[in-house]
């Protein structure tokens, strides 16, 4: 009742209508900031266990909550999840019409497996997931804030797996399509997904995005408006050696977060063994990227090798 944000399954069963519009994805529903100055809070809060889904549940979790006059800070909000750790601190300011917001997030740690539980294929996977991400944006709404954001995403994914069925679990369209295009329908062990993307006025960009895959090494390059939820996504693929895609140009990615159209780009990809990841403008981007690399004993680290590799400057 103070953040008047019910959800959309609670407003059917009161009998109201759902607001949230049929063609978008990103959460539009207003929050009551107005609401936030008839009471201030100070108040802390630790659960040892938190069991939403029974495969899935949270662990040690604690955040500090202060409302005061119209502004709401969670310092921090951290908890344990899928093996590994979610540090963040958010930011909203209610006082301002319309309403500033600020969010920083470090995940560090997440066990692949454990975030994929029934997936089998996912269950041999020694991989994790570590990123960081830094937003701040202006607006009574997460679409309208996402909209307006400024700031950044670095994330970082090691030794996992990859198949059409595991995107259709997780409900990408998207991704099933380049999937099915790059690998068929056969499990595709990844060695590392490394993706840096800048976001400016809503307007994410990527600055670096490439997956390590035994046979390949993939590029995506675009950007994703969130404001108006549009995509313009290039998909490129790199064999290694011998060549495993019959695929002779490269896949496009456009339309919407909701309704995503996907093809084959009528242009001829560049020519394999150009060098596709002798990038030495790239060189900032892997720097901020070598952080979330996490050592691995005495095996060799996949992402600490592939980062290294794109970190070269290009060759004469």
């Amino acid at each position: 009742p103070l953040i008047g944000a019910d959800s959309n399954a609670q407003k059917r069963a009161r009998g109201a209508t759902a607001r949230q519009p049929a063609d978008k994805v990103l959460p539009v529903e207003a929050f009551r900031t107005e609401r936030w100055r008839d009471m201030d809070a100070d108040v802390s809060f630790t659960g040892k266990r938190i069991v939403q889904r029974e495969e899935l549940p949270f662990t040690d979790l604690f955040t500090h909550v202060l409302l005061n006059d119209g502004e709401l800070i969670l310092e921090p909000l951290r908890f344990g999840v899928a093996g590994g750790r979610l540090d963040s601190i958010i930011h909203l300011d209610g006082r301002h019409a319309p309403m500033q917001g600020q969010a920083r997030l470090n995940a560090r740690g997440f066990k692949l497996k454990q975030l994929f539980p029934g997936v089998e294929m996912m269950q041999s996977s020694l991989g994790e997931l570590n990123g960081d991400a830094r937003l701040a944006g202006t607006g009574n709404s997460i679409a309208a804030l996402l909209g307006s954001a400024n700031g950044e995403l670095k994330l970082l994914i090691s030794d996992g797996r990859i198949s059409r069925n595991l995107m259709e679990i997780a409900g990408l369209n998207v991704g099933n399509y380049l999937v099915g295009k790059l690998f068929g329908d056969e499990e595709v062990a990844i060695n590392c997904m490394a993706a840096d993307l800048g976001i400016e006025q809503g307007l994410m960009s990527t600055r670096l995005f490439v997956v390590d895959i035994e046979n390949a090494l993939i590029r995506v390059d675009g950007t994703v408006n969130l404001s108006n939820e549009s995509l313009d996504l290039t998909v490129a693929p790199q064999s290694k050696g011998m060549r495993v895609f019959s695929l002779r140009s490269p896949l496009y990615v456009a339309g919407t977060l909701k309704s995503p159209r996907t093809g084959v780009k009528p242009v001829p990809l560049v020519l394999r063994g150009s060098g596709m990841l002798a990038l030495g403008a790239l060189v900032a981007p892997v720097a901020g990227l070598l952080a979330l690399v996490v050592p691995s004993g005495d095996q060799p680290n996949q992402c600490a090798v592939l980062l290294q590799q794109v970190g070269q400057p290009a060759r004469p």
